[in-house]
């Protein structure tokens, strides 16, 4: 496990929920090769729907652009060995 490890570039969720995202991903390290990146961001997307709700988005990869809108409380981004980890739960278009 790399708990510990990983470096928080910005967030605005919980701290619990931060630590969980954190972990998640040290656990996807642990079943997916660092080069499968769809998986290990799947395996968290999984996790944090299974958790928290449906809804939730995670992009994983070194090298990525992204904009997009969040629901208040859910965005975190953070460095985990060689990777990225964007994960964010989308906001409702509704006006």
């Amino acid at each position: 496990m790399l708990e510990g490890k990983a470096l928080v570039e910005d967030t605005d969720m919980p701290i619990k929920m931060q630590i969980q995202a954190m972990a998640y991903a040290s656990q996807a390290l642990d079943l997916f090769d660092v080069l499968d990146c769809k998986s290990i961001a799947a395996h968290i997307k999984k996790e944090f729907d299974n958790k928290y709700g449906n809804g939730w988005q995670c992009v994983v990869g070194s090298n990525f652009g992204c904009f997009f809108t969040h629901t208040k409380g859910t965005f975190i981004y953070f460095t985990l060995e060689t990777l990225n980890f964007l994960i964010f739960k989308g906001a409702s278009s509704l006006s």
